[in-house]
Order: structure tokens, then sequence, then C-alpha cells
């Protein structure tokens, strides 16, 4: 069932057919759209997500022009009919709540990878909500960051990213320069110094004094307490959100739905790297 975002109406009477601690199907479609540089379709549940990841002609213009790292900035958006009523688009850019997620995107994506060793590259990540039931920000995260190994993957091969000591100087670039092809093993050890770990967001929340795992619209509506959190796969936290709706929690709530989150993304983290294991 899908609502519209923005409308939290607790319901004394609902149902769920997962068990607590039970993640939504997970399913990944890999390069939906060809034109990117790599595109992931995300669906959890009813929620669906489309992450792109281009790579930008030029660094932002506030960067040294002889800046030799890079930058990731990442967009979010609802489309019109990914909520029972049509969700109006920003045309004058992100605000708000769209501006908040966008943020936190690329806060997130920015905390997990070595910038200096992705080299001079500007990666864009759009995130698009085809549908939304519910942890769209968590499931554009998670998406986000298969798009980007992807992509980083992809550069290391046309020789787009290279190790600092194998770059060009400005001279050789302005006579001709090739890149190095890298053997397989140099590729994998320079993805692995570039983005070490995936990163992953789960919702999780206090419903009626219970603890569930992977909030819907239903159960996020429902909520006295929810709770985003965002993780690397050798479980470290890039961030935790958690609100009281209209409610208070204990310490001892807290730390359930922390260990709630961490068994979630585990889950997700086998996900994320089974679904890109071979692929080039």
């Amino acid at each position: 069932m899908v609502r519209p975002p923005m409308a939290k109406l607790k319901s004394t009477d609902f149902e769920t057919s997962r068990d607590n601690d039970e993640m939504r199907n997970v399913d990944v479609t890999l390069d939906f759209t060809p034109n990117a540089l790599a595109s992931v379709l995300y669906k959890q549940g009813d929620t669906v997500v489309l992450a792109c990841c281009t790579k930008q002609s030029n660094l932002p213009r506030w960067f040294p022009r002889d800046a030799n790292r890079g930058w990731i900035h990442a967009e979010y958006c609802l489309l019109p009919g990914s909520t029972d009523s049509r969700f109006q688009r920003e045309r004058r850019g992100a605000k708000g709540r769209t501006y908040e997620i966008e943020r936190l995107i690329a806060r997130a994506l920015r905390g997990a990878i070595d910038l200096d060793a992705l080299g001079p590259v500007a990666l864009t990540i759009d995130c698009d909500v085809l549908n939304a039931d519910g942890g769209t920000r968590c499931a554009s995260i998670t998406a986000a960051n298969i798009a980007l190994r992807l992509a980083i993957r992809r550069l290391i091969a046309s020789g787009d990213s290279l190790p600092q000591d194998m770059r060009p100087t400005h001279e050789q670039k302005k006579s001709g320069w090739v890149a190095p092809k890298l053997d397989e093993d140099a590729r994998k050890k320079h993805e692995r110094t570039i983005l070490p770990h995936d990163i992953a967001a789960v919702s999780v929340g206090l419903v009626d004094g219970e603890t569930y795992l992977d909030l819907d619209y239903i159960l996020d509506s429902n909520a006295d307490v929810d709770m985003n959190v965002v993780m690397t796969s050798d479980g470290r936290f890039i961030e935790v959100q958690s609100t009281g709706e209209e409610s208070t929690y204990s310490r001892s709530e807290l730390n359930a739905l922390v260990d709630l989150s961490e068994a979630g993304l585990k889950q997700i983290h086998e996900i994320q790297a089974n679904t890109l294991d071979g692929i080039e």
C-alpha cells in the first residue's frame, strides 16, 4: 500500500505480513538506463528507486584549478506519480525535506570514499523515487552505493581513475598521453583504496512498544519512534537519525533499535556484494 510521504496518520488497527525482524524483499537491476556511467533500479518491497551515476565534464567551479582529488554530488527526487496524490515537481530546486535528503545521501557517500584516491573526477548520483512506500532515503543511499561502486570500477578500467603515482602531468596531457591499462589485481586494489567498504541504510522503529525492521509506509505511519541508520560494511556508523513521534524512548530501546538495524544492514551489504560480484 502506497501513501503520500508527508501524511503520517496513525491507525489503531494495522496489519503487517512480516515478522518484526524481517526485511522486505530486495531486487536489483543493473544498467537499467544504458546512457549513465552506471545505473541501478533498486526495489525494496514496494519502494522503487532509480539511481544513476554520471561523470561530469569538470570539477566544481570552487575547486582549485590544479585539484587532484574528486567530488561526489547527489540529487534526490520524488517523481510526481510515486505517491497516491501527485507529488509536485520542485522546479526551482530542492528545498525542505528534499534538500535534507540530498545532503544526507551525498554526505554518506563522501564519508565512505577516498576522494584523493579517486582523483580529479566529479560524479553526480541522481536518486529518483519511482514508487514510495516508506524508507525512500534509505533505499536511495543503498542504491546510490551500488551505482557508485560500479561507476568507480568502470572509471578505473577506462583509465579515468588511476593511482596517484600513475596520473599524467599537465604537460603529458597536452602531448597526447595515453592512460595505462591496469591488470585485474591492480584494478581491484585501486577500487578498494577508493571505496574500501560499501555503505547501506535501513529504517527501524518502535510500534506499540515493539521493534520493527525496514519500515514500510504503514509501519512508519504508526511508529512511536523511527530511526534511519547508515553504516559501512565493516560496521562503522556514518549517520544515525532517531526521532520520537510525540513519544519518548529509553536507552535500552535505543540500543535494541541499533542492534536490529545492524542485523538488517548485514543482509543488505551481502546483497550489494553479491550483486556486483564479477560485474564490470
